[in-house]
């Protein structure tokens, strides 16, 4: 697995840098060698964050951990991504490596994940009408929604903006 690491108010370090990546290679028992990892370590106000975003065959697994150092932050984000790969263990197979689920043993989680199925619950349909991302903020305000979905006036595109984690707001653009 390749594995990138980016530094953003914080200097990872050597010793951090092999941890890491000890830990993250256990993965590659589930995948195969075109996987990437992506590793964020960020101060922010005095809290340490780590993200760990890993790619393999199309499929994304995430996790974002805020916590008072980051050695501790390695340790919560791998078990969210292991429950992450086990949930998607059966539905698909044939974006891991062969064999990978046949060892009966979890490398970071004691318990293998209870699968929850969702259904849809409620179904909503509107039409796109052409609005500004100021229309469109004033109207997410004005719903107290946590996104909005809009047909761009400026662009012509479908845009969703929404509340992030950090309370600022963020638009995502749909091309297709």
């Amino acid at each position: 697995m390749k594995i990138e690491f980016i530094e953003r108010n914080y200097d990872i370090g050597n010793r951090l840098k092999e941890i890491i990546t000890k830990k993250i290679n256990k993965l590659d028992r589930y995948f195969g060698d075109d996987a990437t990892a992506r590793v964020v370590c960020k101060l922010e106000n005095k809290t340490y964050k780590l993200e760990l975003t890993i790619t393999n065959k199309g499929l994304l697994y995430r996790s974002e951990v805020t916590g008072e150092n980051m050695y501790d932050n390695i340790d919560l984000a791998l078990p969210k991504i292991e429950r992450q790969i086990i949930k998607q263990a059966d539905k698909r197979k044939d974006k891991f490596k062969v064999g990978a689920f046949d060892m009966p043993e979890l490398l970071f989680l004691n318990e293998k994940p209870e699968e929850k199925k969702k259904e849809i619950y409620k179904k909503k349909s509107f039409d796109l009408v052409p609005i500004t991302v100021e229309d469109a903020k004033e109207f997410m305000e004005a719903l107290d929604h946590k996104f909005y979905v809009f047909l761009n006036a400026e662009t012509g595109l479908v845009n969703i903006l929404y509340t992030r984690g950090d309370g600022e707001l963020g638009l995502i653009e749909c091309n297709y």
